[in-house]
C-alpha cells in the first residue's frame, strides 16, 4: 500500500535538500499533489496481472493474435525518471483467447511500478504464458528513456527495444518473422 504520509515527507526533505523555501507559495501543495500523483502512476504495485487474464474465451482457430502499438509509461527505478514507448504482443492461443483490452491493462500492471524495460517486457511474457496457457507469447517494447535524454548522455530520441519470446516463437522462425512483418 502507498503511504501518502512518507511520500510527502520525503518529498517536504528533497525540497528542503535541493535549497527551496518549502513554505513559499508555489510548493506548499507540491508534496500533496506528488503523493497523489505516485499512487496513480504507481497504481500498478497495488495490481495483478491475473486479474485481467482469467476471463478468457473459447476458439477453434488457434491463429497469431497481435495487438501491436500499447502505449506505456512507467518509471525507471534507477533515476525514478519516466521511460514511455508502446508495447507489441503477440500469441499462439492454445484454444482460448482473452479480451484484446486485457492485454492493454496487462501491460499497464506492469508498467506502473517502478521498472526496468527489460524486466517489464519478460512480466508480460511470463504472464500471459502463466494464465492465458498459449503455444508461444512474443513481447517487444520500443521506449525513450529521460534518464538517457534529459541527463547523462542527452541523446533524445534514441529507444530501446528489448523482446521476449515464449513457447513456439523460440522455435519458429518463420512466426517470429511474420510477427515483425506485421506490427512494421
Amino acid at each position: 500500500m502507498i503511504d501518502q504520509e512518507k511520500i510527502k515527507q520525503g518529498v517536504r526533505i528533497l525540497l528542503e535538500g535541493l535549497g527551496e523555501d518549502v513554505t513559499r507559495e508555489g510548493l506548499l501543495e507540491t508534496p500533496d499533489r506528488i503523493a497523489r500523483m505516485y499512487e496513480e502512476i504507481f497504481g500498478g504495485m497495488q495490481e495483478h496481472s491475473e486479474e485481467y487474464l482469467k476471463k478468457t474465451f473459447h476458439v477453434k482457430n488457434n491463429d497469431m493474435v497481435i495487438e501491436k502499438d500499447i502505449t506505456f509509461y512507467s518509471t525507471c527505478e534507477h533515476h525514478m525518471l519516466p521511460f514511455y514507448g508502446k508495447v507489441h504482443i503477440a500469441y499462439i492461443p492454445d484454444g482460448k483467447v482473452v479480451g484484446l483490452s486485457k492485454l492493454a491493462r496487462t501491460v499497464e500492471v506492469y508498467a506502473k511500478r517502478l521498472q526496468l524495460q527489460e524486466q517489464m517486457t519478460s512480466q508480460i511474457a511470463e504472464a500471459l504464458m502463466k494464465h492465458l496457457k498459449p503455444k508461444g507469447v512474443l513481447v517487444m517494447t520500443e521506449a525513450e528513456h529521460m534518464c538517457m535524454t534529459m541527463r547523462g548522455i542527452k541523446k533524445p530520441g534514441s529507444k530501446t527495444v528489448t523482446i521476449v519470446k515464449c513457447g513456439i516463437f523460440e522455435e519458429d522462425k518463420e512466426l517470429v518473422d511474420q510477427f515483425f512483418q506485421m506490427i512494421h
